[in-house]
């Protein structure tokens, strides 16, 4: 017999990217006496990640708990870029509402678009939340018509169109039903939560149910699974059987070894959980995603909706480079083979395949933001490893045409820029779908693009809008091949022998182009140092020394100015290098440099091209 458990609430929040879900649940976790009254407390406490910090950005979805009077509400933070699409969609299982925040300035943007048409799509009641109401251009009522719309848009039931709006400024920790309610604090949007999220439900006697839908790692527990229990109960120590939707013939006997619930930033064991908890299950060895935990007598698996596949795909090797080995601690392929197995435990986005070379793998994600946070993590490690130019996935249909896969970009530009973002995104195979204007004098364009016509654009979009456009794109499919693109329009400049940066050498290099190397600095042939305006590649003598004659001395040198070297993030030596390139990425530095490093067998490869 199903019943409700009044007393837990589940929620997920869900967003486009900086729209404050992170901040907001910092203040839920702040004002439900989570945290003592004099412990110092960081901004983003839920980031716990080096990169989520520096970048800003949520990256896996976290669970947290609140207590607000005498019912329990299980909170889980989301992701909000695109590229991590796949931690949101599995979440929502889990809850039985959602709270959608939206920017009083900003309104809906693509991924907020992208979130809600999830949810609406699991039947969620969602309560929206119009945040940073205090900026000084907020428009909160324009933004509420603009929500309206957009779950018109989506085909929202009558009750989902009916939910609640409350209005908060989660940075100053108030919420308020109206617009003209003073400012106090929180409650208003723990009322709503309380009275408009439905109840989980289930049927406490019956036979043990449990969907995991996030898998957490850890080096003396192994593999912990997240999940809600749906029907029965879980005790530590009870015999279970895991059953998997998209596997029917999987069934495996196992025990559950540790039980525990969330209590605001802390996992506390348990000995006993039941309908609508969430809990964290370790103990379970070969424990995945969308596997079911059961009762033995009645094993019936919970259907679960399929991972988004990759569309990106790079190869990680060994670095051959001739300073290979000098700074990294981890460099053979048995290393980088283990710890890229390893990133499959947690993140489900993910491929890595083993190629016919021992020392190179195949890693496919969802874009190259995926991709760029796995390299910086395993560089922070102490990894040293050479990647390859992104390559986007084709497909192939039953008459075999070559498919391949589509983004949405939504542009927002100030009107002077709109023609040069249209050329350059046309010329890689963009097709203009709409253009409106967006507040603040800016326009908005929308096209139609192939996920390879993005690669390597941010850079160029940054400097052609001069830092002023926003870009946000969003997987659309696979649609038939476009026709071949060149992907960059410059050369490479190349050192020509190895050994150490000189003042001369460099003085006379620049005047070919833009340097990425100082003086001092250790080079070899073949390695890329800067970027030829004109399309050919140019190799360039950077070591070299003047020579000396008895009226000339070596200090005449001192007068050499050097222009300053463009200094390249990781993102920006993705973009940039080219399909006969590789980026040799160490603890230290990122190099770019040539496949084939040798002159002479380089020029014959290209002839043989």
């Amino acid at each position: 017999m199903k019943m409700k458990r009044e007393d837990i609430r589940n929620i997920a929040i869900i967003a486009h990217v900086d729209h404050g879900k992170t901040t907001l649940v910092d203040e839920l976790l702040k004002q439900s006496g989570v945290f003592r009254a004099n412990q110092e407390v960081e901004e983003r406490v839920m980031d716990s990640n080096d990169i989520e910090r520096e970048r800003g950005i949520t990256i896996l979805s976290k669970n947290t708990a609140v207590f607000y009077k005498d019912k329990k509400i299980n909170i889980i933070d989301t992701p909000g870029h695109a590229d991590f699409g796949g931690e949101v969609e599995r979440v929502l299982k889990m809850v039985n509402g959602v709270i959608l925040v939206v920017d009083a300035y900003e309104g809906p943007m693509p991924q907020t678009k992208f979130v809600l048409q999830k949810a609406l799509e699991l039947d969620l009641s969602v309560i929206v939340c119009i945040n940073k109401i205090d900026r000084p251009e907020a428009r909160p009522t324009e933004v509420i018509d603009e929500v309206l719309e957009l779950f018109m848009d989506l085909d929202a039931s009558d009750e989902q169109l009916d939910c609640p709006f409350v209005f908060a400024s989660a940075r100053a920790g108030f919420a308020k039903k109206e617009l003209d309610d003073p400012e106090v604090d929180m409650s208003p949007l723990f009322e709503t939560i309380v009275n408009y999220i439905p109840a989980p439900e289930g049927d406490p006697d019956a036979d043990t149910q449990m969907l995991i839908s996030t898998i957490d790692y850890n080096e003396f527990v192994g593999r912990i699974g997240v999940g809600k229990i749906d029907n029965g109960s879980l005790k530590v120590n009870q015999d279970c059987v895991i059953v998997n939707h998209h596997d029917p013939d999987k069934m495996r006997r196992v025990k559950i070894g540790k039980l525990y619930q969330f209590d605001g930033l802390k996992r506390v064991e348990v000995q006993e959980a039941t309908i609508g908890d969430i809990v964290a299950v370790s103990g379970i060895a070969d424990l995945h995603i969308g596997d079911t935990i059961c009762s033995p007598e009645n094993p019936e698996s919970i259907p679960f909706q399929k991972i988004s596949e990759p569309t990106i795909a790079m190869n990680f090797m060994v670095n051959d480079s001739p300073l290979a080995g000098q700074e990294g601690k981890f460099v053979t392929s048995r290393h980088i083979r283990e710890r890229l197995f390893r990133e499959l435990n947690t993140d489900v986005s993910l491929r890595v395949e083993e190629t016919e070379s021992p020392d190179c793998f195949k890693v496919s994600g969802r874009g190259e933001l995926h991709l760029s946070v796995l390299i910086e993590n395993m560089r922070r490690e102490g990894f040293e490893f050479a990647v390859s130019k992104a390559e986007v996935l084709y497909k192939y249909n039953e008459r075999n045409q070559k498919l391949e896969p589509m983004e949405l970009a939504y542009v927002d530009v100030p009107e002077e820029f709109t023609g040069a973002v249209i050329q350059k995104l046309t010329s890689r195979k963009g097709e203009l779908q709409g253009m409106s204007p967006a507040n603040g004098g800016y326009t908005r364009l929308e096209f139609s693009i192939p996920s390879r016509g993005l690669i390597g654009y941010r850079g160029e979009f940054m400097t052609d809008t001069k830092g002023n456009g926003i870009i946000n794109t969003i997987f659309d499919g696979y649609g038939p091949y476009k026709g071949d693109l060149s992907y960059r329009k410059t050369g490479s400049l190349i050192a020509y022998e190895s050994g150490e940066t000189i003042t001369y050498g460099l003085f006379n290099a620049q005047e070919r182009g833009i340097l990425f190397v100082g003086p001092g600095e250790k080079v070899y042939s073949g390695m890329v140092i800067g970027q030829n305006p004109k399309t050919e590649d140019i190799e360039v003598n950077v070591c070299k020394t003047k020579k000396l004659t008895n009226t000339r001395s070596s200090s005449a040198d001192e007068a050499l100015k050097l222009v300053p070297k463009k200094i390249m993030s990781l993102e920006q030596c993705l973009e940039f290098i080219d399909t006969d390139e590789l980026l040799e990425v160490t603890p230290e530095n990122l190099r770019i440099r040539k496949k084939i490093l040798d002159p002479t067998m380089r020029k014959r490869a290209s002839f043989k091209k």
